[in-house]
């Protein structure tokens, strides 16, 4: 239905995938990214350059934007330029452990990037506003799996808090200007082009060099790991499908990941948890080679355990994920030994 869609972060490791698919259908894809140096840029040029391939012949529906959230500006001319029908706002500065030494970078990012992203969609009227969240909002929760309609009120890290804060700035948008706007809560999403700071990447990196696994809570972790195939086709699926509101909200007992107003929220992940050994082992029967470890205390902003229901987004848009995690390990190790050529 909709196929002028603006992508940020588009050169991060969702929007580089998120791109590249809706190239392939044919969408008129915007993607802005403002490249910055979080982690290393090489890989962020290579996700380009990647998807400079995958428009050969298509070169008109890709355009290509290198700015800044907190540059209201650019933000604004890129929605005047080209009026896009569907937003999708997945640029923000990730990492829960940095946002405890670098909070501001946090604030500028993830509050007035957010602020300037949601503004434009108020004026140019956006038929559907999909954000990313965090399964970090779940913060202090321990009521495993993690469901939409549980309270969210105690994150345990700065980047969590923002995450959070996004979800009411929307909801409260939706309310004033019916925007529809649809929060993603993602679940520890991993494959090829991944983040260089996330565990399956650091993990992979310190086997093959031969160097410890630092392995926080002594191992004693689980994580719904989510392999970025799935959650491509959760996002491509709600594309069409904006959020409504809810004629039957209870306003005498609230239910947090629904409204009367168009703004809803869900789970993206694969619902089957996965203990951090395991995965670990996984890893190390699929690159051949053991791990050297090295067993650490737990981290501050960390969460021992994190398990999501999907049963609001199925019931949504019948999201199922497909990729078990041998899969999902097999493909990713095979992508990291052709990048960084060690096959």
């Amino acid at each position: 239905m909709y196929r002028n869609i603006l992508v940020t972060g588009a050169a991060g490791f969702i929007g580089f995938h998120l791109c590249k698919k809706l190239i392939e259908e044919n969408k008129f894809v915007i993607g802005l990214d403002n490249m910055n140096s979080y982690y290393d840029q090489k890989l962020k040029k290579s996700r380009l350059n990647e998807l400079s391939k995958s428009i050969k012949g298509k070169e008109k529906i890709f355009s290509f934007i290198k700015g800044d959230l907190v540059d209201k500006e650019i933000i604004n001319e890129i929605f005047v330029k080209y009026n896009p029908e569907v937003v999708i706002h997945l640029a923000a500065q990730a990492g829960v452990r940095y946002s405890i030494t670098n909070p501001e970078a946090y604030l500028k990012s993830n509050l007035i990037g957010f602020m300037n992203i949601i503004e434009a969609c108020r004026k140019t009227n956006v038929k559907n506003f999909i954000y990313a969240s965090s399964s970090s909002v779940y913060g202090g929760n321990t009521n495993l799996p993690f469901r939409e309609k549980n309270p969210v009120d105690h994150p345990v890290s700065l980047y969590a808090a923002t995450k959070r804060s996004n979800e009411l700035i929307a909801h409260s948008y939706s309310h004033l200007y019916n925007i529809p706007s649809i929060g993603l809560r993602f679940f520890t999403v991993y494959g090829p082009w991944g983040r260089p700071d996330m565990a399956p990447m650091i993990f992979t990196k310190s086997i093959f060099e031969g160097v410890p696994i630092r392995i926080f809570n002594n191992g004693d972790m689980i994580r719904d790991f989510t392999y970025i195939d799935d959650v491509v086709e959760a996002i491509t699926k709600l594309i069409n499908k904006p959020a409504l509101g809810n004629r039957n909200f209870n306003t005498n007992a609230p239910e947090p990941s629904t409204s009367w107003a168009p703004h809803r929220i869900f789970n993206i992940g694969n619902q089957e948890p996965i203990a951090l050994m395991d995965f670990i082992n996984t890893l190390e029967e699929e690159i051949g080679i053991k791990a050297k470890k090295s067993y650490e205390g737990f981290q501050k902003g960390d969460v021992k355990s994190t398990s999501a229901s999907i049963h609001s987004l199925k019931e949504w848009v019948g999201y199922t994920p497909y990729t078990s995690i041998k899969k999902g390990i097999k493909d990713f190790v095979e992508w990291y030994k052709i990048y960084y050529n060690l096959t």
